[in-house]
């Protein structure tokens, strides 16, 4: 898992907690629902303005967004550290 798919994950994982489609969260974002789909997906890196403005919407603060992602600075550039999400609770049904 990348930070982009991480990014992605808390976005959607937030966004379904709060009950809202794409295209509800991307109109109290004010952006378009194609972009949402695309962070979830992790195939688009969002600004940090849209970030900003994507935790606002959800009413989360940023860091729900951005959890599990880390930087480790070394010699070489660093590299990102990207933790696996906790499993979620299974719903019986």
């Amino acid at each position: 898992m990348d930070v982009l798919e991480r990014f992605g994950g808390n976005l959607l994982r937030v966004r379904q907690a709060r009950r809202l489609s794409q295209e509800s969260l991307a109109e109290r974002a004010g952006m378009n629902r194609t972009q949402i789909s695309l962070f979830e997906t992790g195939q688009r890196q969002p600004l940090l303005e849209t970030s900003i403005r994507l935790a606002g919407a959800l009413e989360v603060p940023l860091s729900t967004l951005i959890e599990g992602i880390g930087f480790k600075p070394g010699p070489d550039g660093g590299e990102f550290l990207v933790s696996d999400p906790p499993e979620l609770p299974r719903v019986s049904g």
